[in-house]
């Protein structure tokens, strides 16, 4: 059975799609069977690997009203060795369509049990807010919530509000919901600011902070305007790097050891 992480932050600007596929990217360069799940009405974790949301013809809006199995729908990039379950405009509607739906924060979670086990790792990218689609998002989390934290100034208020939600889902539907981790996004070295931040954070939430530092990166924000991850577009540099380090570190806490190239096997 694969693993099922959610990437979220109700935050917008953190670097949460970016996250999303760069990992999901570098897990598949470790030989993983990735699936990423977009479940962001805005679609940009589709339109980041250059696929049109205005010409896709079916996906996680599909799933959550019911209307075609998750599988008729995956998109498969041999090339990135990354599967997708895109997103379209149509899924802005579905908060509306779903609240008189029973079981309506299940949705998701129903939708990816008939497909998981082609996967080692499903993330999924939720929408920067806390309603209903980034609620089937939390729901479908069985292996823990990965959370982007920007190295800025309001990062730790955003980290409250995000844990009461996370509460509220555990009293309410799902008491076994977790933080597989935060992860520190937009580090800026030049700044003491980033380092506080950084060192805050650690400082209140201590193991749950992931060990890599993601960068900021002028290449990182180029890869998507290029339809690519940074793994393709520009593997050498300080993000790629980055967040290469981070997959190894989410496959080794989850007891996957993939050697580190040209390391001793």
């Amino acid at each position: 059975m694969g693993r099922i992480y959610t990437v979220a932050n109700q935050k917008g600007g953190v670097g949460k799609t970016t996250t999303a596929i760069s990992l999901g990217a570098y897990l598949a360069n470790y030989g993983q069977k990735v699936l990423l799940v977009d479940l962001d009405p805005q679609s940009n974790a589709t339109a980041c690997l250059k696929i049109d949301k205005h010409h896709v013809r079916g996906g996680t809006y599909d799933v959550l009203i019911g209307t075609a199995p998750a599988a008729s729908y995956i998109l498969h990039n041999p090339r990135l060795k990354l599967s997708l379950l895109p997103a379209s405009p149509a899924l802005a509607g579905a908060e509306v369509e779903l609240v008189s739906e029973l079981a309506r924060e299940t949705r998701l979670k129903k939708g990816l049990e008939a497909v998981i086990e082609r996967y080692d790792y499903v993330i999924i990218d939720c929408p920067p807010s806390l309603g209903l689609l980034t609620l089937n998002g939390l729901v479908a989390a069985q292996d823990g919530v990965i959370v982007p934290v920007q190295c800025e100034y309001l990062a730790l208020e955003g980290l409250t509000q995000l844990n009461q939600t996370l509460e509220r889902v555990r009293e309410a539907v799902f008491p076994g919901l977790q933080v597989r981790g935060m992860v520190l996004t937009m580090f800026d070295a030049r700044t003491i600011l980033s380092s506080d931040v950084v060192e805050e954070v650690r400082r209140v939430f201590g193991e749950k902070v992931f060990k890599t530092v993601i960068p900021r990166s002028v290449r990182l924000a180029e890869a998507p305007s290029y339809g690519q991850p940074i793994s393709q577009y520009a593997p050498a540099s300080q993000g790629a790097l980055a967040y290469a380090a981070l997959a190894h570190e989410v496959l080794e806490g989850d007891g996957i050891y993939i050697p580190v190239p040209g390391s001793p096997s």
